[in-house]
C-alpha cells in the first residue's frame, strides 16, 4: 500500500528489522512498538477499502462518486429511430361506455345529423370487497338420514377471510416488506376492511405452515442439483446477531436463520452434507468441509485484485483482473464453456501471471525472533496470490463446466432483499418471525424463477395447493 509514493509495507518491514537489531530497547517497549506498527498497518488497510475492492456494501462508501456507465451521447432523449415501441392499445369491449353529448346551444343554428363518435379510452382500477356465500346442498333420504355437499377444503368457518385477502396481506408484508401497521392502514383506507395486526400475523403463520411440504421438496431439489450457490449474511433478531444462510440456484431457493455461521448451521440445515455437485461460494472455509466440487466467486476475487492493484501497487493483480474479465467474456461467447485444448492455453496464461507475481510479491522472510511462535504474517496481496495458486481449479472451474457460474451473484441476489428488510424494520422481533419470513420469501423467489407471480403463488397456496412446477421433474 502506498501513501504519497511511500510504500507503507516496506517502511514497516524496515522498522521491524531495525527494531529486531536494536539491543538496547527493553522487551516491554519493543512489544509496545510492535503493537503500534500492527495497528497502523490495520488502520491503513481499512482506509482504502471500498465496495469496489472489498466486500463492503456501497452504502458504506464515503463521498461515493458514481462512475458513468456510458459515454456522452448526441442522441436526443426518448425512443430512437427504428425502435419498436410499446404503447397502450384500445380494447374492443370496454367495461362501461359514457356518452358525451354536444351542447347544441353552443353550435351555430342549423340542422345536424349524428354520424358517429370520436373514441378515447381510460384505464383505471377499482378495489372493492367481494363476499361469496357457499351453500352446501343438504339431501335427506326416506329414512331421515342427511347428506351434505362438501365445502372446499379451505372454507372452514361460518365467515372468514378468503385467499385473495390473505394473499395480499402476505404479499405486502413479506414480499414488499411493508410493516404491519401500514398494511393495516392499506386495508382500511383502500378497501374499508378492518384487518388487525394479529390477523396479519396469523396469515403469515398460516402461509408458513402450508409451505412445510414446499420446503422439503426445495431442499431435495437443491441436494440433487448439479450446481449450488451458497452464502450467508448477518441479521438482527431482537438485538442479537444471527446468520441467515442460503442455498440456491437458478431454479430453487432455501433460507434458514441460525445462531452460527459455520458448519454447525450448515449441518443442521442438511443440504450441503448431502450435496455432490459443484458448490459456488466466497472462500468461507467452512464450505470446504463438504465432499463436493467447489468453485470460487470471481467477483470477490476481482474486488481483492482491485485493492491489491490500487492500494498495494501490485501490477500483477491488475493483469490478473484483466485476464479473468476477458476470460469470462470469452467463455460466454463460446456458449458457456471452452474445449480442453483451448482451456489449457488459458491455464498457461493464468499460471504465467502468477509466476511473474512471485518476483513482485515474494514470500516474507522467515527470520524469527527468539521465542516467536506461529506463522509469519503475510500481506493481503501475498495471501491472495497464494490462494490463486492453490485454488486454481476452483477459480477456473467456470471455464470448462457450463453449469458453473463466474460469480456467486445468484446467492447474493437472493439474500439482498433481506438486507432491505433489516433497513426497513431494523430487526426481526423473534426467531419465529425470522423463520416465517425465510420460508415465505424462499417460496416467492422460487416461484418468480419459474415465472409464477407472487400474487398467483400466494392465492394458490391459501387454497391449499402449490404451483404445478413444484411437482414436475426437472
Amino acid at each position: 500500500m502506498k501513501i504519497s509514493n511511500l510504500n507503507v509495507e516496506e517502511t514497516i518491514q524496515k522498522a521491524k528489522k531495525l527494531l529486531s537489531e536494536e539491543k538496547s530497547i527493553s522487551p516491554a517497549l519493543s512489544s509496545i512498538i510492535e503493537v503500534l506498527l500492527l495497528l497502523v498497518t490495520t488502520l491503513l488497510q481499512r482506509k482504502g477499502l471500498t465496495s469496489r475492492n472489498s466486500s463492503k456494501p456501497p452504502s458504506e462508501d464515503k463521498n461515493r462518486k458514481r462512475g458513468r456507465t456510458q459515454k456522452n451521447s448526441t442522441r436526443k432523449p426518448g425512443g430512437q429511430p427504428g425502435r419498436t415501441g410499446v404503447q397502450l392499445k384500445p380494447v374492443e369491449n370496454p367495461d362501461q361506455i359514457k356518452i358525451i353529448n354536444l351542447d347544441k346551444r353552443t353550435l351555430p343554428r342549423g340542422s345536424y345529423t349524428e354520424i358517429g363518435f370520436d373514441k378515447r379510452q381510460v384505464i383505471d382500477i377499482e378495489t372493492n370487497i367481494i363476499i361469496t356465500e357457499y351453500q352446501a346442498q343438504i339431501l335427506e333420504d326416506s329414512k331421515g338420514q342427511r347428506f351434505v355437499a362438501p365445502f372446499p377444503a379451505w372454507v372452514t368457518r361460518p365467515i372468514q377471510y378468503g385467499p385473495s385477502v390473505k394473499g395480499r396481506s402476505v404479499y405486502l408484508s413479506q414480499y414488499q416488506l411493508t410493516p404491519y401497521k401500514r398494511v393495516e392502514d392499506y386495508f382500511n383506507d383502500q378497501l374499508g376492511l378492518s384487518v388487525s395486526e394479529g390477523s396479519l400475523y396469523n396469515f403469515n403463520k398460516e402461509a408458513y405452515d402450508l409451505l412445510a411440504d414446499f420446503e422439503a421438496i426445495a431442499k431435495d431439489r437443491l441436494i440433487n442439483s448439479k450446481q449450488l450457490n451458497a452464502d450467508e449474511t448477518g441479521i438482527n433478531i431482537n438485538g442479537k446477531r444471527l446468520w441467515l444462510h442460503t442455498a440456491c440456484n437458478a431454479k430453487w431457493t432455501h433460507f434458514y436463520p441460525h445462531q452460527k455461521r459455520g458448519s454447525e448451521a450448515m449441518d443442521e440445515i442438511g443440504i450441503l452434507p448431502k450435496f455432490k455437485g459443484v458448490l459456488c461460494h466466497d472462500y468461507w472455509k467452512a464450505y470446504y468441509q463438504y465432499q463436493c466440487h467447489h468453485a470460487l466467486c470471481n467477483s470477490h476475487l476481482l474486488r481483492e485484485l482491485e485493492w491489491s492493484a490500487t492500494e498495494d501497487g501490485q501490477a500483477w493483480a491488475k493483469r490478473m483482473d484483466e485476464f479473468l474479465r476477458a476470460l469470462n467474456i470469452t467463455v460466454d461467447k463460446a456458449g458457456g464453456y471452452l474445449s480442453k485444448k483451448r482451456a489449457g492455453l488459458y491455464r498457461q496464461q493464468y499460471r504465467k501471471i502468477l509466476n511473474e507475481a512471485e518476483t513482485e510479491c515474494p514470500e516474507p522472510e522467515q527470520n524469527r525472533k527468539k521465542g516467536q511462535r506461529g506463522r509469519i504474517k503475510k500481506s493481503k496481496s501475498r495471501n491472495l496470490l497464494e490462494r490463486l495458486q492453490s485454488r486454481e481449479e476452483e477459480v477456473l472451474r467456470f471455464m470448462e463446466n457450463k453449469d458453473v457460474p463466474f460469480t456467486n451473484n445468484q446467492g447474493e441476489n437472493d439474500l439482498r432483499m433481506t438486507k432491505v428488510q433489516q433497513k426497513i424494520s431494523g430487526c426481526f422481533r423473534s426467531l419465529e418471525g425470522a423463520l416465517i419470513f425465510c420460508r415465505i420469501r424462499a417460496y416467492l423467489i422460487t416461484c418468480r424463477k419459474h415465472d409464477v407471480t407472487a400474487t398467483e403463488a400466494l392465492e394458490t397456496l391459501f387454497k391449499g395447493q402449490l404451483p404445478g412446477f413444484v411437482y414436475q421433474s426437472e
